[in-house]
């Protein structure tokens, strides 16, 4: 029932694969750097505090090679500032959103020797794993991060998903308990518990939290996620409801196409599966999987 699962976490062509492979720059956090007291000439004044804001600023309108040389400026020229810890944190996150992830990792590997309990940069490390399709490494990651704090909701939430993919359903259970005790009401929990109950085959139940993504953030993925629950239900009518709706809307989408070639070879219309399932993988779908829907069963 659940051997789909027991696969690489990024390798699977499920419709929330996207979901979890989002990275975002850390928030730049210089602000922490200058006292609440200090007098705003010292700041104009401060070579170190000047090269934070520039690097803000770059970071801002995404021009991350000079933000990466002015966090490192800034470091340089006062190498021994506890401040410095937050810097190279960002730094980190800087060099991965410029593809030299290997950088980044070592960039942040320096930062948790010198402070092993530092939160931020754990997170951020783990973020470079998972874009780096390093899934055990993060889970690893995310792991010690709740070690320190087991309330961490980013990290449950990504936690859980790695150890769903990953065939470890009783931890992904966990998470997901943990995460819907401390905000039940969110998106994140909503996209957490529509993939463990879809990908368990507890396809009533993930119908519920697909709605309220779709009514929430109206992506692809959610229509697909919700046409492949009905689908299973043999609810043709809505399904086929829901595909003609998110492919309204996202007329290129791969995960609708196979979706609506099930639905026409459900319903005998076999031409019409086939041409789908052609549509589906010239748009990159797995043609493999596309293929095993007109399998003998």
């Amino acid at each position: 029932m659940y051997a789909r699962l027991a696969q690489p976490f990024f390798s699977l062509p499920h419709s929330m694969k996207n979901l979890v492979i989002l990275l975002a720059v850390a928030s730049f956090v210089c602000a922490m750097t200058v006292s609440a007291a200090s007098p705003k000439d010292d700041y104009d004044e401060d070579p170190y505090l000047i090269l934070c804001g520039e690097a803000d600023s770059a970071i801002a309108r995404e021009d991350y090679p000079t933000a990466a040389a002015r966090l490192r400026e800034a470091i340089s020229i006062k190498p021994h500032s506890a401040s410095n810890i937050l810097l190279m944190t960002n730094l980190g996150m800087v060099y991965s959103m410029m593809d030299s992830d290997a950088t980044a990792l070592a960039t942040l590997d320096e930062a948790i020797a010198a402070y092993p309990d530092m939160k931020m940069a754990r997170s951020n490390r783990a973020r470079v794993l998972l874009k780096m399709r390093r899934d055990k490494d993060a889970f690893a990651e995310y792991s010690e991060i709740l070690q320190l704090d087991s309330l961490d909701a980013e990290s449950r939430y990504y936690h859980g998903l790695i150890a769903l993919y990953s065939g470890n359903l009783q931890t992904a259970e966990n998470d997901f308990k943990v995460l819907e005790q401390q905000e039940a009401k969110s998106i994140r929990t909503a996209r957490a518990l529509a993939t463990l109950y879809s990908l368990t085959e507890r396809n009533s139940e993930a119908i519920t939290y697909y709605e309220i993504l779709i009514s929430a953030e109206d992506a692809p993925e959610y229509y697909a996620g919700l046409a492949g629950c009905l689908l299973h239900l043999q609810n043709l009518s809505e399904a086929s409801a829901t595909i003609a709706e998110g492919l309204e809307k996202y007329p290129s989408d791969p995960e609708l196409y196979y979706y609506r070639a099930w639905l026409n070879r459900d319903r005998y219309r076999l031409d019409d599966a086939h041409a789908d399932a052609n549509k589906a993988i010239k748009l990159g779908a797995n043609p493999t999987r596309v293929n095993a829907l007109f399998k003998k069963k």
